[in-house]
């Protein structure tokens, strides 16, 4: 395979991956290449990503990939193979069982060393003493359990610790320090003798489905209602950036449009003093409208993932919008503003909704009708002509009241209205969801994800 056909295959599979690799970034990586010394990995790394990722959370599946189709080396390391043609040419037979007490002991000085290059060489070499299995004949499979199992390098932490701290007490900061740092270097040997278990197996097998099977989704594209904990802060991150940019548009369109309506009294006397030719015309200021925000939150358990991020960016959003109010529910309703104000930790402020918040007035299942009719008769000033009103929540009504006479009164009211459902498409209307019924009151959207919300927000834009 030739270097441009390379290059070709890493690129569709950024894009298959969900990184955006057009043919821009294509062509500059071509020159790429032909730019920078080709046996220096790092700088091939460097300068590919230069190229094709425009941003951080596409990075970690850019060098995932980058380890397929750029490998480090290929086959077994060389050390292994002169070690093998030797005993082979002394007698003859299978080649001997690996020497485990040997690996473990110079895996205890590279640990202890912390040369992360040499660590990275033993775990290409443990890999392949220890790594594989017979599958098939001629065939093996790898396998990283196989090669952690047989180092186990946590058992190893007692005795670098005795050498580490050279007679040093016990239980101070100097052992949190120096357990610390072999942990992380254990986490830095495991990610090696990963990323050569992925190397052997696409070697062997196929680099498409080694990439399809290994690379996480991007952040972008996880569920709200299926994310991990890591998932979660991965979100996080990817949603603040997503109110600075909505925050840059909504200041760019202030600036584009200044004038106001036609001032006729201050243009025909301004033309007196030209023949009664309205040279010059006259405006009246323009009032730079900021809209009110209402949030209308499904806190249930079905969706808390869900309403947690959306919170999270109506907070962000809070110098956006003259007014920001939001409203929790499950079976009823309450304000949960004071929650979410400027600088509050969003962490805290969903505990304290959790303790604070009237939300359950019966069995805690999720009750449109009643949360409806709640925010309507204690919260009967929160819609009105300038109010963008959103409504987030997966429909799903538990065979009960749904409250469509209610909805569609808030939404005649209010100056725009949306539905952001976190659940897909295909279904709703599914058993109790009410998606369609109330897709007829309301715009229902289907968000499932930051990539949906991204494409949401640019809809919020004042008119």
């Amino acid at each position: 395979m030739s270097l441009l056909d390379t290059l070709e295959g890493f690129t569709g599979a950024l894009r298959e991956a969900g990184v955006p690799a057009g043919t821009s970034e294509v062509l500059d990586a071509t020159r790429v290449l032909g730019a920078i010394d080709l046996l220096d990995r790092p700088q091939l790394r460097a300068g590919l990503a230069a190229a094709l990722v425009k941003r951080p959370v596409h990075r970690p599946t850019f060098d995932l990939l980058f380890d397929l189709w750029w490998p480090t080396a290929v086959g077994d390391p060389l050390e292994l193979t002169q070690r093998r043609d030797d005993e082979s040419g002394d007698e003859a037979g299978e080649p001997g069982e690996p020497d485990l007490d040997a690996l473990r002991d110079e895996l205890r000085q590279l640990l202890l060393t912390g040369d992360d290059e040499a660590l990275r060489r033993f775990a290409r070499l443990a890999v392949a003493e220890l790594g594989h299995a017979g599958a098939q004949p001629g065939r093996q499979s790898w396998f990283t359990y196989r090669v952690l199992r047989a180092l186990s390098p946590e058992t190893l932490i007692a005795s670098m610790l005795d050498a580490l701290l050279a007679g040093e007490p016990r239980g101070g900061l100097a052992e949190q320090v120096a357990r610390q740092r072999l942990q992380e270097r254990i986490a830095a040997l495991r990610a090696h003798v990963e990323a050569e278990v992925r190397r052997r197996v696409a070697e062997e097998r196929d680099r498409d489905q080694v990439a399809r099977s290994a690379l996480p989704p991007l952040a972008d594209q996880v569920d709200f209602l299926r994310a991990q904990r890591e998932e979660l802060a991965a979100m996080r991150r990817t949603v603040h950036p997503l109110a600075r940019r909505l925050a840059s548009r909504l200041a760019a369109r202030r600036r584009l449009g200044r004038e106001g309506r036609l001032d006729v009294r201050r243009t025909v006397r301004a033309s007196l003093g030209t023949g009664g030719v309205p040279v010059e015309t006259h405006h009246r200021p323009r009032r730079v409208h900021k809209p009110e925000l209402v949030v209308f939150c499904d806190v249930s358990g079905s969706v808390a993932g869900f309403a947690h991020f959306t919170l999270m960016l109506t907070a962000a959003l809070r110098e956006q919008f003259s007014r920001v109010r939001a409203f929790a529910f499950i079976d009823t309703c309450d304000e949960v503003t004071r929650l979410f104000g400027p600088g509050a930790d969003l962490a805290d402020s969903v505990r304290r909704l959790a303790r604070e918040a009237d939300l359950v007035a019966y069995d805690g299942h999720s009750d449109y009708g009643n949360a409806l009719r709640v925010l309507v008769e204690r919260f009967p000033d929160a819609v009105g002509p300038k109010t963008s009103l959103l409504v987030l929540g997966d429909a799903r009504t538990n065979y009960r009241d749904p409250g469509l006479a209610l909805l569609k009164g808030l939404v005649d009211r209010s100056r725009h209205a949306y539905w952001l459902n976190p659940e897909p498409r295909r279904e709703w209307g599914s058993g109790d969801s009410m998606a369609y019924r109330y897709g007829e009151v309301i715009e229902m959207v289907e968000c499932r994800n930051v990539a949906q919300l991204t494409d949401f927000v640019g809809r919020l834009l004042p008119v």
